[in-house]
């Protein structure tokens, strides 16, 4: 006669809470995907290779305009996306917005040579998930890749206390409420959608100097300075 083996599930320690752990990549789903936006070929090459070089990280896709992004990042649907915040004409920050929009389970992690301080707050505003130098070391890479996918914010040190005091300043402005005119409601939507001060003058029949009048009046009451500020937080406004 053959016995029936039993087995004995292990049991939680009631003195220790567990903690929730993002699984590990499976072998049907064995690396997660990572997408690389980098106008820079030789920076675009070295970080594909370094993404590459990590067990559980696979670089699916690069481009060097956030344009491109937009068209052929979602396909993809990759884990996270490596943003970086300097790129010709659309943005990382403005191609931030955007992307979130399409992908909003996406991670996006912002990559700048330097930590400038607005420029921070206008990327998490944006709806970035993290936010590193691009001198971070390869060790500290990978564990920011991990922190992102578990929930978290990785940025370092310096940044951190950056994005603090950047919130501490803002905070009382941020509590306003802007209140635009229709005509200014109408060209900051165009202004989002990626529109020239020319090409939204001719489509309200309006002319250049009148757009630029309008606009002036958008980023006073906005407490923005430039055409990224104002949309980026147009663009949040909507999507709280």
């Amino acid at each position: 006669m053959t016995h029936a083996k039993t087995m004995t599930l292990p049991t939680a320690n009631p003195e220790k809470p567990v903690r929730p752990v993002r699984p590990a990549p499976t072998p049907e789903r064995a690396k997660y995907k990572v997408a690389l936006v980098e106008d820079q070929p030789d920076v675009r090459t070295s970080w594909t290779n370094l993404i590459n070089s990590f067990p559980d990280f696979a670089c699916v896709f690069t481009c060097a305009t956030g344009e491109e992004a937009l068209r052929a990042v979602p396909p993809h649907q990759p884990d996270v996306v490596l943003m970086d915040i300097f790129l010709p004409r659309m943005s990382g920050i403005e191609t931030t917005v955007r992307l979130k929009a399409l992908l909003p389970q996406t991670q996006i992690v912002m990559l700048t040579a330097m930590a400038d301080q607005e420029l921070v707050f206008l990327a998490l505003e944006a709806g970035a998930d993290g936010y590193l130098l691009k001198r971070t070391k390869p060790s500290a890479l990978r564990a920011a890749l991990l922190d992102v996918l578990g929930g978290g914010v990785p940025m370092t040190s310096q940044i951190a206390r950056r994005v603090i005091e950047s919130f501490r300043q803002k905070a009382k402005v941020r509590e306003e409420s802007v209140h635009l005119s229709v005509r200014e409601e109408q060209i900051l939507l165009l202004l989002s959608q990626g529109h020239s001060n020319k090409l939204i003058a001719d489509k309200l029949e309006l002319s250049i100097d009148t757009v630029c009048s309008h606009l002036k009046h958008v980023f006073a009451k906005m407490h923005v300075s430039s055409r990224t500020e104002a949309v980026v937080r147009y663009m949040a406004s909507k999507n709280p």
